[in-house]
């Protein structure tokens, strides 16, 4: 009855913070945060606003670890750490999200101004709001709440605000992980909001590989009305395209935890040849994106797509080099059977009324560094999915309803 007595209360808190969570919504939105890479400065001034405002709550420690790029401003990649202490220091409940956005892309596309916010109702408008701000701000809204009614949850709370995850996470997440792995403990486990879907039914425990590759074919250009005195790069690329479709019979197997069940094989870009129409093109750039099951390892579908290429060199003629865009092993799947999967599903039921399930998507996001370092981690969040679109949005309610099921499996992990 009394633990009854006390989530009502916090869900109340959280309820009474739609204004704060505008307010901090708009605070975000204003200060674009884009990598280097990308145009931007990194996320350095997002970082201090954020600090400031984490100050103004009674937050145990909150730490700055700042990877280098000298690209960036001040020459670092921030990343934050905030941390509520519960009744017990031995396992800490983290919520990990990212301060770095992707640009706004055609301005004309946006209705409004992408950094201004913009309020409709229940809908919160502007560049980085669903990505990755409903996470940032469900978080504090959740500590705030906890804060504000006087509890501590029964582990540690933290909130950790990465850098760099629109491109990499190697000055974010991955670089926690690489050079301060000693702030995590043994029994520590991970909630990642950079996923989900409207119905909220998503609870993220495993991804794919992911296997990005850049195919070069060399011919040698001529002129379209003597074909025979060159090598069509273009020809055989097409047919090589079209032989890459038998990669789905080659690696049929299926998983079922995953959507689709299945290993995914799809040519994807294509970079422009020659720009006339009478020239054979000496030179073909295609790109081709595999998400793998882990039953396959990365190695035999390289090798298989190796074997394709060597077949089209020998009846075409030309050369081809495969070269790696990225590469990503599967983490370990965090268990279905994990305490933290149970309480994850179980929150998201009673707060959305819906019918949430484990599985595995294609990938990939951030959790994998954590999986791979041993932690139970699940990707959730209820949202539209509308990240990198113009007019980019999220709901306040389904922020605030994340903040109770970040509060729930706080109320209940042990």
């Amino acid at each position: 009855m009394r633990q009854n007595s006390t989530r009502h209360k916090l869900f109340e808190k959280i309820e009474s913070c739609k204004n704060y969570a505008i307010e901090l919504q708009k605070g975000l939105t204003a200060i674009p945060a884009i990598c280097p890479k990308n145009g931007g400065t990194g996320e350095y001034d997002k970082a201090v606003y954020l600090e400031k405002e984490l100050k103004k709550l009674a937050f145990d420690e909150i730490k700055w670890i700042n990877a280098p790029m000298k690209e960036a401003k001040q020459g670092i990649r921030p990343n934050i750490i905030a941390r509520y202490k519960g009744t017990n220091s031995n396992a800490t409940l983290w919520i990990m999200s990212h301060l770095d956005i992707v640009p706004p892309g055609e301005r004309s596309l946006w209705k409004t101004d992408p950094y201004k916010l913009e309020v409709k109702g229940d809908k919160i408008i502007g560049r980085g709001v669903e990505d990755n701000q409903q996470a940032v701000v469900s978080g504090i809204v959740a500590v705030r709440a906890m804060m504000e009614c006087g509890w501590r949850p029964p582990v540690d709370f933290a909130l950790m605000f990465a850098a760099d995850e629109e491109t990499g996470s190697a000055y974010g997440a991955g670089y926690i992980m690489e050079k301060h792995k000693h702030l995590f403990g043994k029994n520590d486990v991970f909630i990642v909001p950079d996923a989900g879907r409207p119905d909220g039914n998503l609870v993220e425990i495993a991804e794919k590989s992911i296997l990005w590759l850049k195919i070069r074919t060399k011919g040698k250009q001529c002129h379209a009305s003597t074909p025979e005195m060159g090598v069509n790069s273009f020809k055989a690329a097409s047919d090589m395209i079209v032989r890459l479709k038998s990669l789905y019979a080659k690696f049929p197997k299926k998983n079922h935890v995953f959507e689709p069940p299945i290993s995914t094989f799809e040519p994807t870009k294509k970079e422009a040849n020659i720009p006339n129409i009478n020239t054979i093109p000496g030179d073909d750039v295609f790109y081709f994106d595999s998400r793998i099951l882990p039953d396959y390892a990365i190695a035999q579908v390289m090798a298989e797509i190796r074997r394709i290429a060597a077949k089209i060199e020998k009846e075409y003629k030309v050369k081809i080099a495969i070269s790696t865009e990225q590469e990503t092993k599967a983490a370990p799947p965090t268990p279905v059977e994990s305490p933290l999967v149970k309480l994850v599903t179980s929150a998201a039921k009673e707060i959305y009324r819906n019918n949430p399930k484990p599985q595995g998507i294609g990938g990939g996001t951030v959790a994998s560094f954590f999986r791979k370092a041993g932690f139970p981690t699940v990707v959730y969040s209820k949202l539209d999915e509308v990240a990198h679109q113009p007019n980019e949005y999220c709901y306040l309610s389904d922020l605030l309803g994340d903040a109770k099921i970040w509060t729930l499996v706080a109320m209940n992990l042990n």
